[in-house]
């Protein structure tokens, strides 16, 4: 009797089997609304009720609906009668796309001059920490201010310029992380067997650091977001008739005691976007450093 019922014990002391926790709730938060602004960006012709350049002078500086306006304009007009939604949506558009484009450029920079210098080490080695060193040391928003006002302002040159920013970051990360794999054993055997460099950092090296890049990425994208907003701001960014978050509220400074909606809207979606991406950089951090757990 007791050989029968002691497999039946152990069975019923075995811990059950946990499935995977969902994330906490501030982070179901920021992937929520991070996805909403990915559809709006993707979606902005089509959710957009006008034309971000529609004029409508007969309701200059409408409130919202919720201050007595009228439902036309839901978040109210601008100084020109311009919707402030429609605004709203296409700077959600012209902002993610300059944060994207620059984080990319930004990575794809920094982890190419990290594996250069890991891979020859010696003189490019010192010369690539000299530049990782000098990008640390000098002030980007300065360097900014001076490369725009000299070469003038245009799309690319501004997504480049803001890809610069923080590109010292990934290159420190891609190269310590780099002379890490190359002591490891898959990396030599690798090399061992003939593989060339752009097959050993391409397809074995990168994979593995991979999960450390991703997460930078997403703690460097809400800088830059909070970067171009400033330089929009001081009118330096996007330029007319273009609009960005960054310049709606440079635009509505100026009407921030008659018409705070102007300002208050993109700078609302400023901050819950910059929150979100944040959030979830932590979260993600957390999840994939082996250390952490």
């Amino acid at each position: 009797m007791s050989d029968i019922t002691a497999p039946t014990s152990l069975a019923s002391a075995a811990p059950p089997k946990r499935g995977r926790s969902l994330p906490p709730p501030m982070v179901l938060f920021g992937l929520t609304w991070l996805a909403a602004m990915l559809v709006i960006a993707l979606g902005a012709d089509l959710l957009s009720p006008y034309s971000y350049t529609a004029l409508d002078l007969r309701n200059r500086l409408s409130p919202p609906a919720f201050m007595g306006g009228t439902w036309l304009h839901p978040l109210g007009t601008d100084e020109l009668g311009r919707d402030v939604m429609a605004r709203l949506i296409y700077s959600i558009r012209m902002s993610l796309l300059i944060a994207f484009g620059a984080t990319i450029i930004g990575a794809v920079i920094g982890t190419t001059l990290g594996f250069l210098a890991a891979h020859f080490r010696g003189f490019v080695e010192q010369v690539v920490l000299a530049l990782v060193d000098f990008s640390a040391s000098l002030p980007f928003l300065i360097l900014a201010l001076s490369v725009l006002a000299f070469f003038g302002n245009s799309m690319v040159l501004f997504i480049c310029l803001l890809g610069l920013h923080a590109w010292e970051r990934y290159a420190r990360i891609a190269r310590g992380l780099a002379i890490s794999a190359g002591a490891q054993g898959y990396a030599a055997a690798v090399r061992q067997l003939g593989a060339s460099p752009w097959r050993i950092y391409g397809r074995h090296v990168l994979p593995n650091i991979a999960s450390t890049l991703i997460v930078s990425m997403t703690l460097a994208f809400p800088e830059i977001i909070l970067l171009e907003s400033g330089l929009s701001f001081l009118g330096l960014g996007v330029q007319p008739p273009a609009t960005s978050l960054g310049s709606m509220v440079g635009y509505g400074r100026e009407y921030l005691t008659r018409a705070p909606w102007i300002l208050l809207a993109p700078a609302f979606t400023i901050i819950l976007t910059t929150l979100s991406v944040s959030l979830i950089g932590d979260w993600l951090r957390d999840r994939l450093d082996p250390t952490l757990r």
